[in-house]
């Protein structure tokens, strides 16, 4: 089930890239350049961080064909249809949850203590859009007022809880998804944001 949602996960950031360049003007190669370190970028800094060599994509280089398929659909789809103007936030939303919970679950079977497992869980998640924001000379959504890490760590405290309790690990990963991208999409559709606390002037 992990390597499933792991590639689910790549597909989804690989489109969110793919948006997110063709947003900002780039060429085919920029889009999947930025396809790329959106996708893999948080799965790559995780595996360093915790010791885990080779890393998931040079290890089994299926997530690289699985990021140039997604590049182009999502090129093609763009081209033939209207984007809705949400579709890259959307699509980050649901990478962000499902590398959130299967990178606090690759963190969890390394032996890494809960406060750990919820570091790796959200830098999985949110570390390929830090990347892909930078690139395109954006602010990252994860040092916004927007409830982006917030969302990532909620998922995965629920997810941790629910292991403690012993519930399979599988369950505990959906409902640990549903929860990130349940609190994401309603703050995209709510704008919701957490409070800015700026210098008195």
């Amino acid at each position: 089930m992990l390597y499933a949602l792991d590639l689910v996960g790549v597909t989804v950031f690989a489109a969110s890239g793919a948006l997110a360049a063709m947003a900002a003007n780039l060429d085919l190669l920029g889009i999947l350049v930025l396809a790329a370190v959106t996708a893999i970028g948080g799965g790559t800094i995780r595996d360093l961080l915790l010791g885990r060599h080779p890393v998931f994509w040079i290890q089994d280089p299926s997530p690289l064909f699985v990021i140039v398929g997604a590049a182009f659909v999502t090129v093609a789809c763009a081209q033939l249809l209207p984007v809705p103007r949400q579709a890259l936030l959307i699509a980050d939303a649901l990478g962000l949850a499902l590398f959130a919970v299967t990178g606090a679950q690759v963190a969890e079977d390394k032996g890494c203590s809960p406060l750990v497992v919820i570091l790796m869980g959200t830098l999985t998640g949110s570390g390929g859009g830090v990347v892909r924001d930078v690139l395109t000379a954006q602010i990252p959504l994860l040092l916004r007022a927007e409830i982006y890490a917030t969302a990532a760590i909620a998922g995965i405290v629920i997810y941790l809880m629910l292991r403690v309790v012993r519930v399979p690990s599988p369950i505990a990963m959906i409902l640990g998804f549903v929860v990130v991208a349940t609190t994401r999409l309603a703050a995209v559709a709510f704008d919701l944001r957490l409070p800015v606390l700026g210098l008195p002037e």
